[in-house]
């Protein structure tokens, strides 16, 4: 494992900061980094709601490396509220492959940053419905 995931979870762990923004919103829980293809690191955090207008981490990184001009991902890592990296759900997973259709099988996705369990995109979605 190369320093850059270290880099990419440092940069998750410090915007996850789980609290409440109102009686109806949370956020902070889940947070997670996105290197584009040019090596700059994104961050979002995860924003809840009591109605499905909330968004994920990985998605608000993503939106994120967007807004400043990027659309190609490199690598992907989400701290889950319990402090471990995890995989991103099928609408994030969804969206970084409608991103990038012709090369979404090579993201690198950090699933245990523990143990360094990398995968890709590709062998999470190796059958993408388009």
């Amino acid at each position: 494992m190369d320093s850059k995931w270290a880099e990419l979870y440092s940069a998750a762990k410090a915007v996850q900061n789980d609290r409440e923004i109102s009686d109806r919103v949370w956020a902070g829980g889940v947070a997670a980094a996105i290197e584009s293809e040019s090596g700059k690191i994104y961050v979002g955090v995860c924003v809840d709601t009591c109605s499905s207008l909330g968004i994920c981490a990985e998605r608000n990184a993503i939106f994120n490396m967007l807004t400043n001009g990027e659309h190609k991902i490199k690598r992907v890592l989400a701290i889950m509220p319990d402090g471990k990296t995890g995989a991103p759900c099928g609408a994030c997973r969804e969206l970084m492959t409608q991103l990038t259709p012709g090369n979404y099988q090579d993201i690198q996705i950090m699933l245990d940053y523990d143990t360094g369990r990398i995968v890709t995109l590709g062998e999470l979605t190796p059958e993408w419905w388009i």
